[in-house]
Order: structure tokens, then C-alpha cells, then sequence
């Protein structure tokens, strides 16, 4: 494998839940890989399908961790989510179950939250996901909203181990409603091409980096960028075998493209 080739990149998109942290810990190498990226002067952006914190939440968070980076450099599922509502029905209504990140992202693109008659029934992740929510949820569907999941990410890595995410969270409500849920985040294109808009760079001098094979991997190999699975997160070696399609790179984790 030539690592150089990696380093010499000119821009990264990279994962941060398995990539970056688990939970509130740190992984090793991290540090060290950001440093590389502003040392070597590399546009990058993290693009994460989590959508339970904001740019700035996302920028403070890896402050708490040691780590300074300018909120800029950050794009959610969340906003992605935002953006596409958007573009669908300006000015529309939504009943959301999900993080302040969500409900943030979508007020500031004009929309409003409504829990009687909603245009739309948006799911992100959540720590408050009850019975009562999801009731709610099915109704609003059976009434005629849409059901959309900021991510279709079924598990995620934290510090305690590997915990539901979006994907699960949506599932009850599709099976109550028999409607299924459109998805934004990875792997939709829509969140990729955003990214490379926001980098100002082709793909063919972009690499994407992460830690799950059905959302940053295959992303990177519909947008055609080289690709780089770290086995920090949710996918371990032997998982490889299940998939039609491979990562151009395997890695233990970001930091040994910092060489450590």
C-alpha cells in the first residue's frame, strides 16, 4: 500500500464517529491526523451522518478533546436534511424526533415544528426515543406526512460500544405505517456532492475516510473518490467478505496516515 499516495492528497472528507472519537473518548492517532491535515494545508471537511449537534457543538466538542477545529469544517446529516426539505416545500412544517443539531438546522432554513398536521416526520438520533413519540410519529404519517431519516446508519459506535442509531429509530415507524423512509446522509449523493462544493475540489484529488462500509465506503466509490476504511469503528477485517465492493485502502485507524 502506498500511504504517500494518501498524504498527498489534496483534499479529505472524513468520518468522526469511529474515525475521530467513540462517544466522548478520543481515538488514538486523531490528534495527530488533524495536525497533519493543517500542517500539510489540506482542504478537508468532516462529514458525519450524525444529526444530534450543530457545526459549532461539533467544533467544541473536539475542543473538550484536545483537538481545535473552525466550525466551518463541518457538515451533519442534519443540514443535509435541512437542505433538501428545503429545496421540497419552503417554509414547511415538521414533527421531529431528534437532537437540538436537527431541530436547529431546520429552523434555520424556515422551517417550523408542528405536531398536528406536519408536511413532514423527520428522524434523527435521540436519547428521549419513547413509545409516545413513535405513536405520534405513525399517526402523522398515517395522515399523510413524509417520513424522512437524516441517516440510514442502524448502529453507531460510542464509548459503551455499538448503540442504535437513525436507521433503527426509523424502522417501528415504516413498519406501523408501511411507508418507507427517504433517507439523506451517507450514502445519498446529495450529501457527497454538498461536501465537494464545500471543499471546492474534484474528486479525483479528494479521499474520503471512515469506518463503515455501507455509507462512508460506498459514498466514496459512487462519487468515484479513492477511499480509505479505518477498523476503529463498526467494521472489523473479516467484515470485508460480506460486501460487493471494496475500499481502495484498509487501515488500523487515521493515525497511520500521520505516520504514527
Amino acid at each position: 500500500m502506498d500511504i504517500e499516495h494518501i498524504r498527498n492528497k489534496r483534499a479529505f472528507i472524513c468520518d468522526m464517529d469511529g474515525v475521530i472519537y467513540h462517544g466522548n473518548n478520543l481515538l488514538p492517532g486523531a490528534a495527530e491526523f488533524v495536525s497533519f491535515l493543517k500542517k500539510q494545508k489540506k482542504q478537508f471537511l468532516f462529514l458525519t451522518n450524525s444529526s444530534e449537534r450543530s457545526p459549532r457543538e461539533l467544533s467544541e466538542k473536539l475542543a473538550r478533546l484536545g483537538i481545535k477545529v473552525e466550525e466551518n469544517h463541518f457538515y451533519t446529516s442534519a443540514l443535509s436534511t435541512a437542505a433538501f426539505l428545503a429545496s421540497q416545500k419552503p417554509g414547511g412544517s415538521v414533527y421531529v424526533i431528534g437532537e437540538a443539531g436537527l431541530i436547529q438546522a431546520l429552523y434555520e432554513v424556515g422551517f417550523s415544528m408542528n405536531n398536528v398536521d406536519p408536511d413532514y416526520v423527520v428522524v434523527g438520533e435521540t436519547r428521549s426515543y419513547n413509545f409516545e413519540k413513535i405513536e405520534n410519529a405513525v399517526a402523522l404519517v398515517r395522515k399523510g406526512a413524509k417520513l424522512i431519516g437524516t441517516n440510514p446508519d442502524m448502529t453507531g459506535p460510542t464509548e459503551r460500544g455499538i448503540v442504535p442509531a437513525t436507521g433503527a429509530l426509523v424502522a417501528p415507524i415504516e413498519m406501523a405505517t408501511r411507508c418507507k423512509a427517504y433517507f439523506l446522509g451517507k450514502p445519498n449523493p446529495l450529501m457527497m456532492r454538498s461536501a465537494l462544493r464545500r471543499l471546492k475540489t474534484a474528486p479525483e484529488d479528494t479521499v474520503i475516510v471512515g469506518d463503515r462500509m455501507d455509507t462512508d465506503i460506498i459514498s466514496g466509490i459512487e462519487s468515484e473518490l479513492e477511499t480509505v476504511l479505518v477498523f476503529s469503528g463498526v467494521t472489523a477485517p473479516e467484515d470485508l467478505k460480506h460486501y460487493g465492493y471494496a475500499p481502495t485502502y484498509a487501515l488500523p485507524g487515521v493515525g497511520t496516515i500521520a505516520g504514527v
